[in-house]
This record gives C-alpha cells, sequence and structure tokens, in this order.
C-alpha cells in the first residue's frame, strides 16, 4: 500500500516536473517573441521612420498645362477687333483619385457658393450624373438583364460594357431634374468631361470678391480653386465670320485633328482656331501655357499647386481690312439692293457680294455680302459668300479670253474681227447685244462693246476653224481648245485656288464634261462658275499687269507692347506672285485699254459708263450679264441676269481692285452693280485718297 503512495507521488513529481519545464519554455518563447517584436518596432521607428513616414503622407505630383491668351486681332488702321477677356474663375484640377460620387458631391457643395444659369446639359450628361449616385447605379445595374452584365459563358462583362447598359437603361422619369439640380448637373458634367490631371474652367456668373475668398479659404473642395482665365471676343460683329472661332475649353482639340496637335505638343482640353483666320493663324495667335506642379495627398486633395513656368499670351495679327471701309461697303450693298427689292427686281436673287483687293500687294480691302432668302425675303450679311458661293460670271471674263487668244496666237495685236450673228448648221443664232449685221470691231473694242461672237470666232480658231456662215461645228479640237482657255483663264484666278490665306474658299464650279456649245459660252463667260473672291484676283491681275498675286487678310504679325496693345511688327506679309500670265505688256495694254473704253469711251456702245459718272478717280472695269434661268416659289421658270462688274481704279496706277456680283436680278436695265462698284471706289478714295 505504501508503495503505492511512493509511485503515485513520484509520478505526480515528473508530470510536475515536466509541466514546469513547458511552462518555462513556452514563457522563453513568449519572452523571445516580444523581443524579436520589440525590436522589429524598434527598427521601424529608428531605422526605418522615414520610409513608413513617406508611406503615411503618401503624396502624387503631377504637371497640368493652362492655356494663356491667345494674341489679339486688329484691323489696317490699328482698331481692335477681338479681344479676351480676362477674368477670374473656378478651377476644377482632376486628380486620378477622383470618383464621379466624390464629383457629383463637390459640385453640390459648389453650387451654394458661386451662381450658375446655364443649365444646358445633353441626355448623356444627365444620365452620368445620375449614375454618379453609387446607389442608383447599383439599382440600374440590378434591374438589368443577365445578358447585360455576363457573357455567354457566365463570366462578367467589363465594367465599361456594363456601364453602357446602364446607360441605356435609365429612364426620362429618372433624369427629369428640378433646376437647381439641372444647374449641379451643369457643374458635374464640366467636371467629369476633365481629363484626369486635367484642368478645366468652370463656367459660372462673373465671381464676386466675396466669392473668390470663400472659395479659396474652402478645404473641403478636392481640386477646386480660382484661377485667372479668358474668353474670346469679337468686338467688330460686322469681321466675325472672316475671323472665324475658337474651340471652348470642354470642346478642346477638335476630334479629327487631335492627334496632329497632340504631337505639336497640346493638351486636350487646349483651345484652338477651328475656322478662319483664328484657325489659319493658330500657330502664331496661340500663347506659351503656363506650367503647373499639382501636388494631392492620399484622399486626392490638392495640398500644392505652384506654377513652375510662366506663361505668356499669343502674337497679335493685323488685317488688312480697314474695320469703316468694310462696314461702308456693307452699307453700300445694303442701299442698292435693298431698293431693287423695293422695286420687286430681286426677289429671286441670292444676294449681294464684293470683294476690293490691293492690286499691287494683293491686300484683301474689304470682302462683304449680302445673303437674300429667296423663301422668306430674310437679307443678312455673309462676307464668307465671297469666296464659298459660285456664280455664273457673263462677259466680265471676256479680257481673259481675248489674252487667251494672244497666248496661243490665234489673235494678234488690236485684231479685227467681224461681229456678225454666228449661224451653224441646224442651231440657233449666236448674237451680242447690239449686232445688226456685220461690224468690224478691234480687240478694244470688242471689250467696250462687250461683243459675244468676237469671243466665239476666238473659240473656234482654239479649235483649228475658221467661222463661215451655215457651216457645221466639228468637235475636232474640243477639249484641246477647252483645256487652252481654261489654263489662261486660270493664270487670272479663274477656276483655281485664289491663294487666299484662310481655308475654305472654293475653286468655282468647273463641268468635267461638256461640248461645243459649252467652249463657245464659255468664252463669253455662261459655262464655268467662279466666285467674287476669283473675279477680284482676276480685276487685280488685268490691273497690275498681268501678276497674279495671291489675296492675303493679314498684313503682319505684332508683339505686344508694355501697356497690353499692338507693338512692333515682328513679321510682314508681303506680295506673293502665284504666276504671271503669258502676254506680251503690249497685248495686256490693249486689254487695259479695252477695260479703259468700257467706262470712259464717248460711243454710245461703250457698256460701263454709268461707272464712270460721279466717279472720283477714273475707273477702267468690264460688266457682265450672264443669262439663266430661275425657278420661284410658284414653280414657274422666270429668266433672270447676273449683274457682275470687275473693275480696278486709278486706271493709272491702280490701287483698287474690285469686282461686284449681284445675281439673278429681273430688271435688265439696271445699274445697280455699277453703282455699287463706283461707290466702292468713290468711298475707298474718301478714306484713302488715291490721286
Amino acid at each position: 500500500m505504501a508503495s503505492r503512495k511512493r509511485k503515485k507521488l513520484q509520478q505526480q513529481k515528473r508530470l510536475g516536473s515536466q509541466m514546469s519545464s513547458r511552462i518555462n519554455l513556452i514563457f522563453a518563447i513568449i519572452v523571445a517573441l516580444f523581443v524579436v517584436l520589440l525590436l522589429r518596432l524598434a527598427q521601424m521607428q529608428l531605422l526605418d521612420k522615414e520610409f513608413y513616414t513617406k508611406k503615411l503622407t503618401a503624396t502624387t505630383s503631377y504637371t497640368v498645362k493652362n492655356s494663356s491668351p491667345r494674341g489679339k486681332i486688329y484691323d489696317a488702321q490699328g482698331t481692335l477687333l477681338v479681344d479676351n477677356d480676362i477674368k477670374e474663375v473656378v478651377s476644377f484640377t482632376r486628380s486620378n483619385f477622383a470618383t464621379a460620387e466624390e464629383m457629383k458631391k463637390i459640385a453640390w457643395d459648389l453650387s451654394a457658393l458661386v451662381s450658375y444659369t446655364e443649365t444646358n446639359v445633353t441626355t448623356r450628361e444627365k444620365k452620368d450624373y445620375y449614375l454618379a449616385d453609387s446607389s442608383n447605379y447599383q439599382a440600374v445595374v440590378a434591374s438589368l438583364d443577365d445578358s447585360k452584365k455576363y457573357d455567354k459563358f457566365g463570366n462578367q462583362l467589363a465594367e465599361s460594357d456594363i456601364y453602357a447598359n446602364a446607360i441605356e437603361a435609365v429612364t426620362e422619369e429618372q433624369i427629369n431634374f428640378s433646376d437647381e439640380e439641372l444647374k449641379v448637373a451643369y457643374i458635374f458634367s464640366q467636371m467629369n468631361a476633365t481629363p484626369t490631371f486635367g484642368t478645366t474652367s468652370l463656367k459660372t456668373v462673373d465671381l464676386t470678391a466675396e466669392q473668390i475668398a470663400l472659395i479659396s479659404a474652402n478645404k473641403d473642395l478636392p481640386g477646386i480653386s480660382v484661377r485667372s482665365d479668358w474668353e474670346r471676343q469679337n468686338i467688330a460683329k460686322s469681321l466675325s465670320p472672316i475671323i472665324g472661332k475658337v474651340s471652348s475649353e470642354k470642346a478642346g482639340l477638335p476630334a479629327e485633328e487631335a492627334n496632329e496637335y497632340l504631337a505639336k505638343g497640346y493638351s486636350l482640353n487646349d483651345r484652338v482656331g477651328t475656322s478662319y483666320l483664328e484657325k489659319s493663324y493658330e500657330d502664331v495667335l496661340k500663347g506659351t501655357s503656363q506650367v503647373r506642379q499639382i501636388t494631392v495627398d492620399k484622399k486626392g486633395k490638392v495640398i500644392a499647386n505652384q506654377i513652375t513656368q510662366e506663361g505668356s499670351k499669343g502674337k497679335n495679327i493685323k488685317l488688312t481690312i480697314d474695320l469703316n471701309f468694310q462696314e461702308g461697303v456693307e452699307n453700300i450693298l445694303n442701299q442698292y439692293f435693298m431698293a431693287e427689292k423695293a422695286e420687286g427686281n430681286v426677289e429671286l436673287s441670292e444676294g449681294a457680294y464684293a470683294v476690293a483687293l490691293n492690286p499691287n500687294t494683293g491686300a484683301v480691302l474689304a470682302m462683304a455680302g449680302l445673303s437674300h432668302d429667296t423663301t422668306t425675303g430674310e437679307v443678312v450679311k455673309n462676307a464668307l459668300g465671297t469666296m464659298t458661293l459660285v456664280f455664273t460670271p457673263g462677259s466680265v471674263v471676256k479680257g481673259a479670253t481675248i489674252a487667251s487668244g494672244y497666248e496661243n496666237g490665234v489673235i494678234g495685236g488690236n485684231q479685227v474681227l467681224y461681229d456678225q450673228a454666228i449661224q451653224f448648221a441646224g442651231s440657233s443664232p449666236i448674237k451680242s447685244w447690239f449686232t445688226l449685221g456685220s461690224l468690224p470691231i478691234t480687240a478694244t473694242q470688242a471689250l467696250e462693246y462687250s461683243s459675244n461672237t468676237y469671243m466665239v470666232q476666238i473659240a473656234m480658231k482654239l479649235m483649228g476653224q475658221e467661222y463661215s456662215p451655215g457651216m457645221f461645228l466639228a468637235t475636232n479640237g474640243l477639249d484641246t481648245a477647252m483645256a487652252k482657255l481654261r489654263s489662261t483663264y486660270a493664270d487670272f484666278g479663274l477656276g483655281v485656288a485664289t491663294g487666299l490665306d484662310v481655308s475654305g474658299e472654293s475653286t468655282g464650279y468647273i463641268p468635267e464634261k461638256f461640248d461645243s456649245a459649252s467652249l463657245l459660252t464659255e468664252s463669253f463667260g455662261q459655262f464655268d462658275n467662279y466666285t467674287t473672291m476669283q473675279l477680284a484676283q482676276y480685276a487685280a491681275t488685268v490691273a497690275n499687269g498681268g501678276n497674279r498675286i495671291a489675296p492675303h487678310l493679314v498684313q503682319g504679325v505684332y508683339d505686344t507692347d508694355k501697356s497690353g496693345n499692338l507693338g512692333n511688327m515682328l513679321e510682314e506679309k508681303g506680295a506673293n506672285t502665284l504666276n504671271t500670265v503669258k502676254v506680251s505688256a503690249e497685248e495686256m495694254g490693249i486689254i487695259q485699254q479695252g477695260f479703259y473704253d468700257v467706262v470712259n469711251s464717248p460711243s454710245g456702245y461703250a457698256t460701263g459708263k454709268a461707272i464712270g459718272v460721279g466717279a472720283a478717280v477714273p475707273i477702267s472695269a468690264k460688266t457682265g450679264t450672264a443669262e439663266s434661268y430661275v425657278t420661284n416659289n410658284s414653280g414657274e421658270s422666270i429668266y433672270t441676269t447676273n449683274m457682275n462688274v470687275i473693275a480696278y481704279a486709278p486706271s493709272e496706277k491702280p490701287q483698287i481692285a474690285v469686282a461686284v456680283v449681284l445675281p439673278h436680278e429681273t430688271n435688265f436695265s439696271s445699274k445697280a452693280s455699277h453703282l455699287m462698284t463706283r461707290d466702292i471706289i468713290n468711298l475707298y478714295n474718301s478714306l484713302h485718297p488715291m490721286n
């Protein structure tokens, strides 16, 4: 019995000893672990302190470019035409952390600080705004069919595809917002359109000093700040179409040209010229962007906004157009056109157009137009119509036809041909307005009297044929003759690009298909169609003795003075001669004499005498009356005439060349286009004396 007790006690001692050893081991392990942990903490606090401090205070920095104001645009006299309206605006910089829901909250908070009148948001923008609320998005996605969320293998679609399907599922009722919410949606749409790391100026009512202070002091508007920005401001409305437009910051780079601009260092939301002068002179007018370094914390809040490179405004351009002269030409067109309209003579006319050039430099002095709606009767300004709309020129081309005869050796000097009825076998006769029998006339008289048959005979000679009454007109040489005639016309600027320093001009309507009759009518201006700008270049080419000079709207590039106004000239845009007409000086002199006689001859056959009555300086010109039929609003075919004039003055040492087009006039004795031409030249002389 005693033996058992001793064994039991011994076993208990052994167990106690084992337990004690295990506890000591566990305690030792725990102590070791604590030592390791303490050492690791010591390492983190002492050796790796900088690393973990950086982790806790992690920030992201990125570069943002802000566009600088564009250069200003002035008229020929230094009058400011286009300026920049510089003001303080609310700016939003989008970080890579910004979510749609966060931007929606910012938009709501911002709406309480500034005023908005704009609520013009698209249906898509309303839907984006609606889905920016995560609960709305989840509810819409939950309502989608499985086919809108998973592919045929059961795999979830890409988030972008699911979002696109959610957009389609949003109903009109869900985006029927109040006016207040529409304003917030408008703010959000601008923010949402901002690319990551991009900066956008949010459109608001002009900020007050108090609003600027409140926004600047508010730390709960991530990405929001106040900065200076600009908007293009057109002062001279009459020249706005020629000047063109600049894209908005929201629209940014035109999609079709984005890659080209990006390659030049532009940002997607940069504002660029999108048409006419603003586009053609983009490289000159654009400013150098201001560069900022933006730093945001882990939550996306902007904590630093530093300028690393100052921006600079663009260079200025000065136009060749005198605003006073331009507006005066518009008034002249309007005065005579409205008088004709009151008499019922232009009900079928598309309007009236005029271009004035300096024949020695190609400087555009004025380009004015009136567009007439033949259905409503409304008349509006349309300066661009001078370079985009084409018209049948009529007899104004006859000087170029004679030049083609000279160039191709089928007539020489002041050659005499007979003005007579041109009668081909089986066809109606071709006559001049004065044709009675057979009248011998010279080249100058052919221009003075405006002889159709003289020109027809030149066209026939280009085909290698001589006229005899009742003959059959062969088609041999037709293509060659038309090519020769059009080639000479092109040397004067007809049917080809004029070289104008803005894009968008028409080169005319030059039919590829033609027959012998087309060639004959082409010779006196009844086939191909041209713009008013082309006719003006033609007039200028005759005026200067045969040099076709590219018309240009920009006189020079200028810097800015200390006062912010037009400074010194940096680059002058001089004359750019495109080609020279292939006739001798003597032959060109004969054509010029014919133009002079049109206005100044005492003959009863002179067609442009009205141009010279009351003229301040001697004028040389060529008139044109292109015949055509126009269908009126009742479906009737009405006989009309294009009343056109090309002119230059003074006749000796010309300083201005003019083209006037008055299409589809029904008063065949009207002298409106003649008087427009005279008054335009008189006006220019009053502003810039030419004697």
